[in-house]
């Protein structure tokens, strides 16, 4: 049984690493793409993961396989294919160290997922299905990802969906948020941004977007707010919670840290037990979530700067708080 297992992109983010003599910006290759990263962190905090998804028979897609196995993710449901090239990302960072992306995807590898293409034993065998938008950009990875999530919910796992907007993969705002809605009402978990939140529910405030997104039936709502930290709404309790103090310099992938320590603190809950929870434990979670991804944002690219639990439960330790005693 696996822990969480995660369908749609794996891709290669170039990300900015100086310049060369003739002053010309020279780019990384970090491995990157959303699912895979949320599965990394899962991994890096002792889950256990698996992927589901389409890469190019290159040498990127071969990268991305052995960095997610050495990340110790299970790719067995990882397809290569010669129709199309593997998917790349060149991020580009102001002086926030916030990113804004260019893709080179027409098509790309991971949109070519067909349905039939699926690991289903790898959805009958999962307690938290995780998944976002960009597989739904386009066919066939969209009605892929549909459909894996609905067989993922009848065979009783949980359902984390992060819409992760990225305006440039879509042919239209309109057709992104149509398409972004349609899996609210499966989704248990919910993590957005605070523009996702706006365009999927069209409040000006944090708590209305967020009360708004729980009366499609959504057991947790996380709009994550960047330096400003993160605001949750459950069943039963909501609140805000600040960022930590690090020295952020790129902050690829913080969102994916979050959204995989907030998987491995919710290990072994069932949605009753999700739902019943109290602000004490939530303030745990929480104060654990945005710790791993402020610490990610101290360094280059996503993969390879997510925190061990080590590090995580140090930091924790620092704050001086009663959230020193965290225990999952």
């Amino acid at each position: 049984m696996y822990d969480v297992v995660a369908l749609g992109e794996t891709l290669i983010d170039f990300t900015p690493e100086g310049t060369n003599t003739a002053g010309m910006q020279l780019f990384a290759r970090n491995p990157g793409g959303a699912p895979a990263n949320v599965l990394a962190m899962n991994a890096k905090l002792g889950g256990r993961t698996a992927f589901i998804g389409k890469v190019g028979h290159d040498d990127f897609g071969s990268f991305l396989r052995k960095t997610m196995e050495s990340a110790g993710i299970n790719c067995s449901g990882l397809i290569e294919t010669d129709e199309a090239p593997t998917t790349l990302a060149f991020v580009q960072l102001n002086e926030r160290g916030d990113r804004s992306f260019t893709f080179v995807r027409k098509p790309g590898a991971d949109v070519l997922l067909k349905w039939t293409e699926v690991n289903t034993s790898l959805l009958k065998n999962c307690k938290i299905f995780h998944f976002g938008s960009v597989s739904m950009t386009d066919e066939p990875s969209r009605t892929a990802t549909y459909n894996a999530a609905n067989y993922a919910k009848e065979h009783g796992a949980l359902i984390s969906y992060d819409p992760n907007y990225r305006h440039l993969l879509w042919s239209s705002e309109t057709l992104a948020i149509e398409e972004m809605k349609k899996p609210l009402k499966l989704s248990d978990i919910l993590k957005v941004s605070e523009e996702e939140m706006r365009l999927l529910t069209r409040e000006d405030t944090i708590e209305a977007g967020a009360e708004k997104l729980i009366s499609e039936g959504i057991s947790l709502a996380i709009v994550t707010l960047g330096p400003e930290g993160s605001y949750y709404k459950a069943k039963s309790s909501s609140g805000y919670f600040d960022a930590v103090d690090v020295n952020t310099i790129d902050t690829t992938g913080a969102g994916d840290a979050f959204v995989g320590s907030l998987h491995y603190c919710l290990a072994g809950k069932d949605l009753e037990q999700i739902n019943s929870m109290n602000q004490d434990q939530w303030t745990k979670i929480m104060t654990f979530c945005n710790v791993a991804a402020s610490l990610t944002t101290a360094g280059q690219g996503a993969i390879p700067a997510m925190p061990s639990l080590d590090l995580i439960k140090n930091y924790i330790e620092k704050l001086g708080s009663d959230n020193a005693t965290f225990i999952i």
